[in-house]
């Protein structure tokens, strides 16, 4: 397995909150809640190379040059529905980032992605692009969103989970080696229905409380 584009994120506060999201007596509300606070924890280490440019400002004593992040550049882009979940956190850190959306599904046959919808801000040329959902299990609906934003040719492309599989990241790496994965954990395998072991279950269902 090619690790040299996985970037994990280790930081004990994500370790942490991980943890308490992994026990499955954890609430809706607890889980969406420390899915927020992981989501807001990883943007610092995802931004961390982000290109800034300096503006004029006046600080309470005198005029200087200071440099700021061009948030409108910068679009989050969600796997749905699970992927939704994660933007408050990351919005808290890039407030005037644009949003994008791509609906895809499982085959629960082939485990296959099927794509339902797809909405993107304009000029993505322009623009560097996070992909983000919690889960990178088969890897997917992960190559397949990332193929679809690449047709649009924007500047950077990222993905975002809180866990990944290997063979996740194996079908990632193989369709975009080119694409960074960040992640808070790399788990053992997935069992014969496509779930990340020992995993956390389903990301979505816990988030919105369906299951």
């Amino acid at each position: 397995m090619t690790t040299a584009q996985v970037h994990h994120i280790t930081h004990p506060l994500v370790q942490h909150k991980l943890t308490l999201m992994r026990m499955k007596d954890a609430s809706t509300n607890s889980f969406r809640t420390l899915l927020g606070e992981l989501s807001m924890l990883m943007a610092y280490e995802l931004t961390r190379d982000m290109p800034t440019t300096e503006i004029e400002i006046e600080t309470p004593l005198e005029r200087m040059r200071s440099p700021v992040i061009d948030g409108k550049k910068l679009v989050f882009v969600s796997i749905l529905r699970a992927g939704n979940g994660m933007l408050d956190g990351l919005l808290r850190v890039v407030p005037n980032a644009r949003i994008g959306h791509v609906g895809l599904y499982r085959d629960p046959a082939t485990l296959q992605a099927v794509e339902y919808y797809f909405k993107l801000p304009d000029s993505v040329a322009e623009r560097d692009l996070i992909v983000v959902d919690p889960m990178l299990a088969t890897g997917n609906s992960a190559a397949a969103a990332i193929t679809r934003l690449k047709a649009l040719k924007p500047r950077s492309i990222k993905f975002l989970c809180l866990l990944a599989a290997p063979i996740g990241i194996q079908t990632l790496h193989a369709a975009h080696p080119d694409v960074p994965i960040y992640t808070a954990a790399v788990d053992r395998e997935l069992n014969d229905h496509g779930y990340i072991l020992p995993g956390l279950g389903d990301a979505g269902d816990r988030i919105f409380g369906t299951k």
